[in-house]
């Protein structure tokens, strides 16, 4: 596996990373266990090193698989997780219909001190704030991950789904190693002001998503039936007419790869390593041959030539719906 370094640090991680999310909440029922550590191990067997999850992913079962899957071998290992949302209510929003979010300082350190427990780690690789609270001043945010950095709880500090302005005001407290945000050839907004913004400041970008949630893998269409337990059902861009129409996207994935003997979901995690040295995609899985072929676009070459032709294409095409409902989305580019 080849290995990249997000930004100006000294935080080197496999140029593609596993989103684990979905092996504990929001896609349908949690999957076994048993079989998640093993899957888990089996990444780090074929080189993968970093590992993404989150405090509110359950809550705290992700947290807690994979402490047991990865504690055995920490040495190999980098872990990122995040704090932010408000776990005493649903994750996505209160009774009041606002996102449940808190970043407060003391909340943080308290997060930090769990988060430990959980993972069975003692010190945090990468931790992130989850989603801007605007409840609370960013440089509070950063001062507090500050001072989990001075007394070795934490090792990198992180922002998700932050505006340029945001990741301007945190960088001066204290220097942020990465910003998580959704990237993909079906998700493009961080090229008109993020990735400049990171690139001017030397922070790494970790694409969620990168393969659409499952759409730009080619295996789904408007017959696509999601769970009501599975948050996809509930998004805007996995309604029918939406899929129907943004099957353009997949079929231009398809073209190409056919060029290459790849698949569409190589070709789209292929774009997003060509087109920065500090961009890592953390696709999620919770099978063994779906991470066999993630992990092969890395070795997959994009010549200009393509992916002067993948973009050209990409902008014929009008993508069709919101990424997320009103809720959510008021929670990005904050």
């Amino acid at each position: 596996m080849k290995k990249r370094t997000l930004g100006n640090t000294s935080l080197e991680v496999s140029a593609i990373g596993l989103g684990c999310m979905g092996m504990s909440f929001s896609y349908g029922p949690p999957k076994d266990e048993k079989e998640m550590i093993a899957l888990l191990r089996a990444a780090v067997d074929r080189g993968v090193n970093f590992f993404d999850t989150a405090e509110v992913y359950g809550p705290f079962t992700n947290e807690i698989l994979l402490g047991k899957a990865l504690a055995p071998i920490r040495d190999q290992v980098v872990i990122a997780t995040k704090f932010g949302f408000n776990t005493s209510l649903d994750p996505r929003e209160d009774n009041h219909g606002k996102p449940a979010l808190n970043s407060r300082p003391e909340n943080i350190k308290k997060v930090a001190d769990e988060s430990l427990k959980r993972l069975k780690i003692d010190s945090i690789d990468l931790f992130y704030q989850h989603r801007v609270d605007l409840e609370v001043p960013i440089e509070d945010v950063a001062g507090a991950v500050k001072e989990l950095i001075e007394v070795g709880k934490v090792k990198h500090f992180g922002l998700s789904e932050a505006s340029a302005a945001t990741i301007r005001r945190a960088h001066a407290v204290q220097p942020v190693t990465a910003l998580q945000s959704e990237s993909s050839l079906w998700w493009r907004q961080p090229e008109r002001e993020i990735i400049p913004t990171l690139e001017e400041f030397g922070i790494g970008l970790v694409p969620y998503s990168p393969l659409g949630k499952g759409f730009l893998t080619g295996k789904m269409d408007r017959q696509e039936s999601f769970a009501s337990d599975d948050f996809r059902s509930k998004l805007p861009r996995f309604q029918a007419e939406a899929m129907d129409a943004n099957q353009a996207m997949v079929n231009l994935l398809l073209t190409i790869a056919s060029e290459k003997a790849a698949t569409p979901a190589q070709v789209a995690l292929a774009w997003l390593l060509a087109q920065k040295p500090w961009i890592v995609p953390i696709p999620g899985t919770t099978k063994l041959h779906r991470l066999e072929e993630n992990i092969g676009a890395v070795d997959l070459e994009l010549s200009a030539y393509d992916l002067a032709k993948i973009d050209t294409a990409a902008a014929e095409i009008k993508l069709v719906g919101d990424r997320y409902p009103e809720a959510l989305n008021a929670l990005t580019g904050r």
